[in-house]
């Protein structure tokens, strides 16, 4: 077993999550005893072990880190043993400040039972790996979400159930629990016949029924209290429905009232009832301000009678006005036709003809190609230089120990070829990649100039994709005297400046009937030269 640098004192790090993603490391107890032994045997000194039972997901949630880092820099100790790198950090604030306390040598060691981290030769790896670790609870979070979500969707309710009903693990559904939901079936009934009160109900249901709460391992068998019965009728699950994330979704459970009945309850209770399924959706809210006032617009659904007796839906949006003492005379509606004719107005500025979308595509492919042979040019050179430094670096290490030079000098020789290494490592990283970014976003910007219009206006679009689509037109939209206004992004603008004339030299060529076929194509040419020439200055 190789020896360690024993000038160094350590600081053992122990952690212990309650997260389920944490239940199979090692436990504390075992951490300690095992990085004791293994500290004896290669030599390290440990000046204190910091023992914690938190999460690291979230930066500053735990205390004796904090305070095993504080004594880090005050020099109390100057390195860290610990299980695994990802019982440090689970996040990048952490993980980034580790890093960079490592690469200052104010860590010198971070010693695992795996690998050693030294602040000259392994910091990137120590970079990799917190970062693995924060992207392992990112993908969970993600994981867990969409499972979730899908179990909504399948009228699944996706955690808890409440009071009355139980899940069933082995089948993976929720039950009823028939001990209880007869009963709560009764106080519903009791609240709708309008002669019971909550608290009438509350004192029925615990001294004459004796209801008890079910057990849990945390607790239960309990009277039921004020504030459960409202938050029990107040709950739209007990109507065979559930709210996930803002949306009413049908649920598989077994239901003992009706929606009608729901809403009843509510207006008893004083509340207004939750709202129905609707298959209408606002494609706008949330994004637009009023201008005058700063509060975001809304949108509700009215109805009409028409003279032939029939009724139609309309959409309007509106200024909220929810701002405490502030008067705001922005009172006008606007109908979401009105919206749209606007929109729509504004994604005209910025249409362009196919053809035009082809020549761009044509052009991006030509120059994709062109740019491929410079990138390999400039990538051999990058590489080149690249290893030029590396060997550089290792020639500096033989001069040292063959005392050619001093310390100082070495130190000195030694980060400024590393600066030079970091520079040309991230110019090697970044040559390919910004190329192929740049290609993939500039076809997107042509593509949604062509097409974008036709879509929004395709009957069959949904509120999402219309939403999208005014979106990629800019930021800060607001409405002042029901006009609509928008902070267009740069490469819109260009298109509204540049295009039209173009687009009219095409259009008189293809109107002049006096033309010879050879004149019309070195025209064309000309046009398609200026086209491509201001794709170019649009992508700068």
């Amino acid at each position: 077993m190789k020896k360690l640098n024993n000038e160094i004192e350590y600081f053992l790090y122990a952690r212990k999550s309650s997260e389920s993603d944490d239940r199979q490391v090692q436990s504390i107890d075992d951490q300690i005893d095992r990085l004791k032994e293994y500290a004896s045997r290669v030599g390290i000194k440990i000046k204190k072990v910091f023992i914690e039972a938190k999460s690291a997901k979230l930066p500053g949630n735990r205390p004796v880190f904090a305070e095993m880092m504080e004594g880090i820099k005050a020099g109390k100790a100057q390195g860290i043993l610990c299980w695994q790198i990802n019982r440090l950090s689970r996040n990048p604030v952490d993980g980034g400040m580790i890093s960079w306390m490592l690469q200052q040598g104010i860590i010198k060691s971070i010693q695992t039972t795996e690998r050693e981290y030294k602040p000259e030769d392994n910091t990137l790896l120590l970079s990799v790996e917190t970062g693995m670790a924060n992207q392992f609870i990112i993908d969970l979070k993600k994981n867990v979400r969409r499972g979730m979500d899908g179990k909504a969707q399948r009228g699944e309710y996706p955690t808890k159930p409440p009071l009355g009903y139980k899940n069933d693990r082995l089948n993976k559904t929720i039950v009823s629990d028939e001990e209880r939901l007869p009963m709560i079936k009764k106080m519903w009934d009791m609240l709708l016949s309008g002669n019971y009160r909550p608290p009438m109900i509350v004192k029925i249901v615990n001294e004459e029924w004796g209801f008890r709460t079910p057990r849990t391992p945390k607790g239960g068998d309990k009277e039921i209290s004020k504030s459960t019965i409202y938050k029990l009728f107040n709950n739209i699950f007990y109507a065979g429905v559930f709210e996930w994330h803002g949306e009413i979704l049908q649920g598989n459970h077994r239901a003992i009232i009706t929606l009608d009945e729901y809403d009843k309850a509510q207006r008893i209770l004083g509340k207004k009832g939750k709202p129905r399924f609707s298959k209408h959706e606002h494609a706008y809210t949330g994004e637009i301000q009023c201008e005058e006032c700063g509060c975001l617009h809304t949108a509700s659904l009215k109805s009409k009678v028409l003279s032939n007796g029939e009724s139609k839906s309309y959409g309007y949006y509106y200024c909220t006005r929810r701002k405490k003492n502030l008067n705001c005379s922005q009172t006008g509606k606007l109908t979401t036709q009105e919206l749209e004719n606007q929109i729509d107005a504004e994604l005209k500025k910025c249409q362009i003809h196919p053809r035009f979308l082809q020549w761009a595509l044509d052009y991006l492919q030509e120059r994709k190609e062109v740019d491929f042979e410079n990138k390999s040019t400039i990538r051999e050179q990058q590489e080149a230089t690249y290893n030029k430094i590396q060997g550089e670096l290792s020639n500096l290490s033989k001069m040292l120990y063959k005392e050619l030079i001093s310390e100082e000098e070495f130190l000195s020789m030694r980060d400024d070829l590393r600066s030079q290494s970091a520079k040309v490592k991230s110019a090697l990283d970044n040559t390919e990649n910004e190329s192929a970014k740049w290609l993939e976003l500039t076809q997107e910007f042509f593509q949604f100039s062509a097409y974008a219009r036709d879509r929004f206006n395709d009957p069959e679009a949904t509120a999402q994709e219309k939403k999208a689509i005014f979106r990629a037109l800019g930021w800060n939209f607001s409405i002042k005297d029901k006009v609509l206004r928008i902070s267009k992004h740069k490469w819109i603008e260009t298109v509204e400046n540049e295009y039209p004339s173009l687009e009219k030299r095409i259009t008189a060529l293809e109107l002049d009937k006096n033309l010879a076929v050879t004149e019309r194509t070195k025209q064309i040419s000309m046009i398609r030269l200026d086209w491509c020439a201001y794709r170019d200055s649009n992508s700068n």
